[in-house]
């Protein structure tokens, strides 16, 4: 095979169902607490972030400098990929020599999984990282299949931009180059394998030398994942996730490993080497979403070979596509909050699952942490907006937030109402913190769950401006507090908080 196998028209048209799915979802619900975040990074365009890679920061200030900041704006990319993953599956169909039936197969699928329709929902590092997966392994069937040895080099490409993305598709590729050691040990001795290794490594320096430059901030955050949310994972819900999260594409997902074992054993040694090294680390169960378009289209092209009889053929699209779009809401939120309020105890209720709302503290909510953490952050701009522009003297007051989340949200959302700069030590924010203030701080919006006993021991008065009262958001009960008259300089103050170096973790 040395060309790519042809798309067939009816793919293209599944791709655009799901790019206008995902923008007709887009503004059903808020912004999520991580878009604002990845958004903020993109007024500090850097090579480098405390708990991500750089490449979400760069295409974030892209996008707010053509498309703005609205909600849809923010969520206008990932819903633009959706459309590009479905046309990589179907490319790995034609790679594994599957037909048009695998490529529908593949693509209705990919549409209605899941976590591949929450993932590509939101405007985070994942939704390019499912997809630089989906493109190495693409890759490496072209490279095999072609014997071109070009697509070493496309292959080296595609590892640097995904490590700009996410440092996790480093398991992924080493189990790619363990599994062409076992399967094609010929290619280790192509010295454009080795020239692809240097391209990948070219394009990741610039954050490499970040890395360096700043002691290595990512282990840090792994250390601060593993005390706060990895130590909730249990290993058991893990391997239980990963047919939830694939539903009723369990039915591709799970033959299609099988069938690329038998076929193409590099693809089944990437995987399984990928899944098990993230089971024995406790990684979250999304964090092996990378591996399902490839074995989905595997798993396609091995019912198109098993399946004669019309009926069964037509029967089974059908299936994966009903059972899927019954919990459609559970992967994408196409009714609003009030809408989903009253769906998902319905789903507890009648169904006796609760799918998602098991939060990463380990206990059991109304709505899963992703929905929750999209709700209550214009409530929060909006009060703190209609007390600073009450102020006497708004330059003399400093808004500081506790978490990225917050300090993210009026950034952001705040831009259009006038509100400077929050000041915070969470995240990427901590790079940001400025180191005085002129003119001297007066008054201090405090955004946090209760008052700081630094600052309140700091000011003689305190009053409570608002809190976000929607029941529903994670940040329920966030509280933004008023401090005046402070009873030292704030200079002085300041200055002994940032000598105990704050983490941003």
């Amino acid at each position: 095979m040395n060309k790519p196998a042809r798309i067939p028209p009816v793919i293209w048209l599944i791709a655009l169902v799901n790019v206008l799915l995902h923008l007709y979802a887009a503004d059903k619900l808020e912004y999520h607490r991580d878009e604002l975040l990845y958004f903020a990074l993109g007024y500090h365009p850097a090579a480098g972030y405390a708990s991500v890679p750089p490449l979400i920061g760069w295409l974030a200030a892209g996008i707010r400098a053509v498309a703005g900041t609205s909600v849809v704006a923010v969520k206008l990319l990932p819903a633009l990929l959706s459309g590009v993953l479905v046309l990589l599956g179907a490319a790995i169909v034609g790679e594994l020599r599957g037909g048009k039936y695998a490529a529908v197969l593949t693509a209705l699928c990919l549409i209605t999984m899941p976590s591949l329709l929450r993932t590509f929902h939101l405007f985070q590092p994942v939704h390019l990282d499912i997809l630089w997966w989906t493109v190495l392994a693409w890759l490496t069937l072209r490279y095999v299949n072609s014997t071109n040895k070009t697509y070493l080099l496309y292959l080296g490409a595609a590892l640097g931009m995904a490590l700009l993305t996410k440092y996790l598709v480093l398991l992924y590729a080493a189990g790619l180059l363990l599994g062409l050691l076992l399967y094609r040990p010929v290619t280790f001795r192509e010295p454009c394998l080795y020239y692809g290794g240097l391209l990948a490594l070219g394009l990741f320096l610039p954050n490499l030398m970040w890395q360096v430059a700043h002691d290595f901030p990512v282990f840090a955050h792994l250390r601060a994942l593993e005390e706060s949310q990895l130590v909730h994972v249990s290993r058991l819900d893990f391997l239980a996730d990963q047919l939830l999260m694939a539903f009723a594409g369990s039915l591709l997902l799970v033959p299609g490993l099988f069938f690329v074992f038998r076929q193409r054993g590099y693809l089944g040694v990437a995987a399984v080497f990928t899944l098990l090294a993230l089971l024995l680390l406790r990684g979250k169960s999304y964090y092996t979403i990378g591996l399902f378009p490839p074995l989905v289209a595997a798993g396609a092209v091995w019912w198109e070979r098993v399946l004669r009889w019309k009926p069964a053929r037509a029967l089974l699209p059908f299936c994966i596509v009903l059972i899927n779009l019954l919990i459609l809401p559970v992967g994408l939120p196409v009714v609003d909050a009030a809408g989903l309020t009253r769906y998902f105890p319905n789903l507890d209720q009648n169904w006796g699952i609760a799918p998602g709302r098991r939060w990463e503290d380990g206990k059991l909510h109304d709505l899963p942490q992703d929905y929750a953490d999209q709700l209550g952050w214009r409530e929060l701009t909006d009060k703190v907006a209609a007390a600073y522009h009450k102020e006497p003297d708004p330059a003399a007051v400093m808004i500081f937030c506790e978490n990225y989340g917050q300090a993210a949200a009026l950034r952001v959302i705040g831009e259009a109402a006038g509100l400077p700069e929050p000041v915070s030590f969470s995240d990427a924010f901590n790079a940001w913190v400025p180191r005085g203030f002129n003119p001297p701080v007066t008054v201090l919006y405090y955004i946090n769950e209760e008052q700081g006993e630094d600052v309140t021991e700091l000011f003689a008065s305190v009053a409570i401006i608002g809190a976000i009262e929607n029941p529903h958001a994670r940040e329920y009960g966030t509280t933004i507090y008023r401090f005046s008259h402070p009873k030292r300089p704030f200079s002085a103050f300041w200055a002994e908080v940032l000598a105990r170096n704050p983490s941003p973790y």
